[in-house]
């Protein structure tokens, strides 16, 4: 029977243990986040979000009319996954910021950085690499997104609307994560195989830099005054 899922989550440990062992993941845990911190993570999470189905649309026009099964999965990801930009939007403004702002904004580099690379993955290399991307994005917020949602609102005592991106990529996506599993256990050849393994390495250690440039790069300041109604 062919695993491929369970061949893709091994092979990536390494690359996984380097984003989860980011510096604010590390302190959300202990209770030492802010709320200046999820704002700035939810302005960079817009701002790779609201590529999602651009990227996929691009995904589903580069396969081939053998890969027409992979093409229907395609479609059915962008109609679950248009929109959740705004979420993230409404979230903010839920914390007290000004979403407007976020909107308007250019994104950190290490957030660029990324969205750049899965472009250039589909484009220019395999498009399938862009699964590697789903992989890291589903599989560490089925990990983190619950319990990070907890402890932040524990700590900061936001209401529930400002966690609704959270907690739609949490316990509640598992269904997402195996219909994702079942795709990937569908793909039999070893060139696409690969190409999924080191896009899913790239983009572990490229999001992993994402939560280590909000330490660098905060999006809203620990000082920041700039609350609105």
């Amino acid at each position: 029977m062919n695993n491929f899922f369970e061949q893709l989550h091994a092979d990536t440990q390494a690359e996984r243990d380097y984003l989860l062992s980011a510096p604010i993941i590390t302190r959300v845990f202990k209770g030492q986040v802010s709320l200046t911190e999820y704002a700035s993570f939810l302005a960079q999470a817009y701002h790779h979000v609201k590529h999602t189905v651009p990227l996929m649309m691009a995904v589903g026009a580069k396969l081939t009319d053998q890969q027409e099964w992979l093409r229907e999965a395609v479609a059915e990801y962008i109609e679950e996954e248009l929109g959740h930009q705004e979420w993230i939007l409404n979230d903010i403004a839920a914390c007290g910021f000004d979403k407007q702002r976020v909107r308007n904004s250019t994104p950190q580099f290490a957030t660029e950085l990324m969205v750049a690379y899965a472009y250039d993955t589909i484009n220019r290399k395999n498009p399938l690499g862009f699964f590697g991307m789903v992989h890291v994005l589903e599989g560490t917020s089925i990990a983190l997104a619950d319990n990070a949602a907890g402890a932040i609102r524990d700590v900061v005592g936001l209401p529930k609307k400002a966690f609704s991106y959270l907690t739609s990529h949490g316990s509640l996506d598992i269904e997402h994560v195996k219909f994702f599993e079942e795709l990937m256990n569908k793909i039999t050849d070893e060139q696409d195989k690969q190409a999924i393994i080191h896009a899913a390495k790239c983009f572990y250690k490229l999001y992993g830099n994402i939560f280590r440039g909000l330490d660098s790069e905060p999006f809203f300041p620990a000082n920041a005054q700039e609350l609105s109604a």
